[in-house]
């Protein structure tokens, strides 16, 4: 059974199988050159070509344009398209015109009236943004703020791993969670024991494995 999961920054096809077997609903890939996790989307395709079809594939953006995010969902066979930047409406709504899921994320603010500006059918991941790079760069935060969201499903990132998610799920009322520095060994590569942990945090969370429809 899938566990309301997305483990994010995948740099090999070896730890993307892994992640996909020991059941996280959601994989992604980093399109965002100053990440240490980047890939290209040719490289994004042969880490994600033994990925089950019922797994999403999700790249990840800031403030790119539509075609380039469209060129890199057809070579890698993105389903999702995650928004890390500033990215405006009007691109969320060219991308689901397109037939690409679209989760933008949010940072601090009014976070109700700021995902209503957004097109019907994005999803939304909370976070708290801090660090040089955008992410949740490992910090914890209060995670209970993301609960002005609800009760609009959304996913959460920032600080979590697999000994504090029950904690953060609980504050937050995520549905949905997102890991990537919490279970590595060194940037973009997987730690499986922290996967299979986190995993299992995820699935005693509760949540919505099917996140992304």
């Amino acid at each position: 059974m899938k566990s309301p999961l997305k483990i994010c920054g995948l740099t090999t096809p070896e730890d993307a199988r892994f992640c996909a077997e020991a059941g996280a609903a959601a994989l992604g890939a980093v399109f965002y050159p100053p990440s240490p996790r980047n890939v290209s989307p040719e490289r994004a395709a042969e880490v994600f070509a033994d990925v089950p079809p019922d797994v999403a594939r999700v790249g990840v953006f800031v403030d790119a344009t539509a075609a380039d995010i469209l060129r890199a969902a057809r070579i890698a066979g993105l389903g999702v398209a995650q928004l890390h930047g500033a990215e405006p409406p009007a691109l969320a709504a060219e991308l689901l015109a397109a037939g690409l899921r679209v989760l933008k994320v949010l940072r601090g603010g009014d976070l109700a009236a700021e995902a209503a500006r957004y097109p019907a059918g994005t999803r939304f991941l909370v976070e708290c943004g801090r660090g040089a790079l955008p992410g949740g760069n490992g910090a914890a935060w209060d995670w209970g703020a993301a609960r002005a969201l609800a009760p609009r499903p959304f996913a959460l990132a920032g600080g979590l791993s697999p000994g504090n998610l029950a904690v953060a799920a609980s504050a937050s009322g995520a549905v949905f969670f997102d890991l990537s520095s919490a279970v590595e060994s060194s940037p973009g590569r997987k730690d499986r024991d922290k996967v299979l942990a986190a995993v299992a945090a995820a699935h005693a969370a509760g949540g919505i494995p099917g996140f992304f429809g």
